[in-house]
């Protein structure tokens, strides 16, 4: 992957991350602004995925951000807004985590 991809896959990162915050605030006191604010941030996100999709293909793209921000967003969700997971999340946490990168990864080894 070359450096601008990278940038270009950081950059929707950390947008789909602040989207994904602002949705959480509308979720605890919904209004306009915030939700207003969360649409464009996934729009923006979405915009810079397409230049990603176009630069490195769509299976490693989407690939790519998903463990990204399944990870992140995880974070995010348990560290900041204090949200918790059982033992049966978090099980299927790490197979979705697995999953994706056999995904990734598997179709460089062909």
């Amino acid at each position: 992957m070359t450096f601008a991809a990278s940038l270009q896959l950081a950059l929707s990162t950390a947008t789909f991350l602040l989207a994904a915050s602002c949705a959480k605030y509308w979720a605890l006191g919904p209004s306009t602004l915030k939700l207003v604010l969360t649409i464009a941030l996934y729009s923006v996100g979405n915009l810079i995925m397409l230049r990603l999709v176009r630069e490195v293909g769509m299976s490693s793209a989407f690939s790519l951000s998903a463990v990204i921000q399944l990870i992140a967003v995880n974070v995010i969700a348990l560290t900041y807004f204090g949200e918790k997971l059982t033992i049966i999340q978090s099980f299927g946490m790490v197979l979705a985590i697995l999953a994706v990168i056999l995904i990734t990864f598997g179709s460089a080894s062909e």
